[in-house]
């Protein structure tokens, strides 16, 4: 379902001088384990971010979440500790005056109404159409793209069912915790195992059937690891890096908008 009642809308700010940028960033997969992203996370929201108007994360923010009662665990519990780290950084944008809109991705889509209100975040749905600078772009987390992969598109569907997910959020946090790990394993042994597989990108008709019902010719997304400008037959297709700063070589970055338009800037 594409959200074309746009309530971003920067049309207005595209023909004033000096208008602010947009930034755009996305499969960060954030955990205590890669202490060098996280590093790099807070140095673009304490530094980078000062120069924007709005920041927009397009998915994957953390490698899993498992429930916004993480953030009411114990002081002694480092996984909690680190959510509420990385929700009041967040927060810290808003207190600036620069917007922050979160869409769910494939490992944190249960990311829910207590987080964004720690964060100072606007939740986007997937996927959701914006006017910035005199153009339409339409956002996505990129997974749902991905149809060639039809046991996936089945399990999207099934997680992203309030039903199912209220029955997990009632499961104990460390039960939910061990499933969580459990399938953050499952997913890094396969990636290792088969590598990147055309299976496991975006479909042509998948992309073309969204800049078609979106009315746009400018798509930004995440997850599939891909990042590049990719021309497609009915538009312009911007993949946005992944974050991996504790990898050899490091990869990370993000796009900005502006009047210039589209362009991938290095952390």
């Amino acid at each position: 379902m594409i959200d074309t009642k746009t309530s971003f809308d920067r049309e207005a700010a595209g023909t004033a001088k000096n208008a602010r940028p947009l930034f755009f960033i996305g499969d960060l997969h954030l955990s205590e384990a890669i202490p060098k992203t996280v590093a790099a996370f807070e140095h673009f929201i304490e530094v980078t971010a000062n120069d924007a108007d709005s920041v927009f994360i397009l998915g994957d923010l953390f490698e899993f979440w498992i429930g916004d009662d993480i953030l009411d665990g114990p002081a002694t519990d480092p996984r909690a500790s680190f959510a509420r780290r990385m929700t009041r950084l967040m927060h810290t944008l808003s207190e600036r005056g620069i917007g922050l809109y979160v869409m769910h991705g494939n490992r944190d889509f249960l990311l829910g109404k207590r987080f964004m209100k720690d964060a100072g975040a606007l939740p986007l749905p997937d996927p959701f159409v914006i006017t910035a600078f005199g153009k339409r772009i339409v956002l996505a987390h990129g997974d749902g793209l991905c149809t060639a992969d039809r046991a996936y598109q089945a399990f999207r569907s099934f997680a992203r069912n309030k039903l199912a997910q209220r029955l997990f959020l009632a499961l104990p946090l460390d039960t939910r915790l061990g499933i969580g790990q459990r399938m953050r394993s499952k997913s890094e042994g396969a990636r290792v195992t088969t590598g990147v597989k055309a299976k496991y990108d975006v479909t042509k008709k998948a992309v073309a059937e969204l800049f078609i019902n979106s009315r746009t010719n400018t798509l930004i997304h995440g997850h599939t690891h891909r990042p590049a400008m990719h021309r497609e037959v009915a538009g312009v297709r911007w993949v946005l890096p992944d974050w991996e700063l504790d990898a050899d070589p490091p990869r990370g970055g993000y796009l900005r908008v502006d009047e210039e338009g589209v362009r991938p800037l290095p952390l």
